[in-house]
């Protein structure tokens, strides 16, 4: 390994993101990259009280966080990252599918979007952490923060089946994916050496 973003670890609001990445970089030669929410004009506040006049500019602006974000981790040496720019399309086909965003603004954002990732150099190795519809919602009740609880279970919902389409088609970088339904590689020493010796195995390959 060397410059650049070695691993993205990716998958639904919950799921175990940032706890992989803490106990990656305990075994592998990595070094975390946070992402930093940046939002100087309260986009994302806008859109939740007023809502679908904010989306586009909000996904705009997000886009090019995450586009600056993913420069800066490249010039790390095996950065690793949760989320980054190459799943930001995940919420712009959500909000598509709701309606929030326009078909023109849509296309807009993609053709963006494209432009963006032709300047980059995509990450080694993407793992998406997979879980059910019903285990995704049982994580978020589970850790229960107070913004995420006022959401209902359709759009938890909804947001799985982006996630899961998005991921069925990627083909920017290698992917792994691990079904982590019935895993916790938090607490169970077996489920923590099963994750991090596939991702060991992968990054050889």
């Amino acid at each position: 390994m060397g410059h650049g973003v070695s691993i993205v670890v990716d998958g639904t609001t919950g799921v175990g993101k940032t706890s992989l990445i803490d106990i990656l970089v305990k075994h592998i030669d990595l070094i975390p990259y946070k992402e930093i929410f940046r939002d100087e004009n309260n986009l994302l506040g806008k859109f939740f009280e007023e809502g679908n006049r904010w989306c586009f500019p909000m996904q705009i602006s997000f886009l090019n966080n995450r586009y600056s974000q993913y420069q800066e981790a490249c010039e790390l040496k095996n950065a690793i990252m949760d989320r980054s720019i190459y799943s930001d399309p995940i919420f712009a086909d959500l909000y598509h599918t709701t309606g929030d965003m326009q078909p023109e603004e849509y296309y807009v954002y993609k053709s963006l979007f494209h432009s963006l990732i032709s300047t980059l150099d995509p990450p080694r190795l993407v793992i998406y952490l997979d879980v059910s519809a019903d285990e995704a919602i049982r994580r978020v009740k589970l850790r229960g923060r107070e913004d995420e609880l006022k959401m209902p279970d359709s759009y938890w919902r909804k947001q799985h089946d982006v996630y899961t389409q998005y991921y069925d088609n990627y083909k920017a970088s290698t992917l792994l994916r691990i079904n982590v339904d019935k895993l916790d590689f938090v607490k169970r020493k077996k489920d923590c050496e099963f994750v991090i010796d596939t991702i060991k195995r992968n990054l050889i390959a």
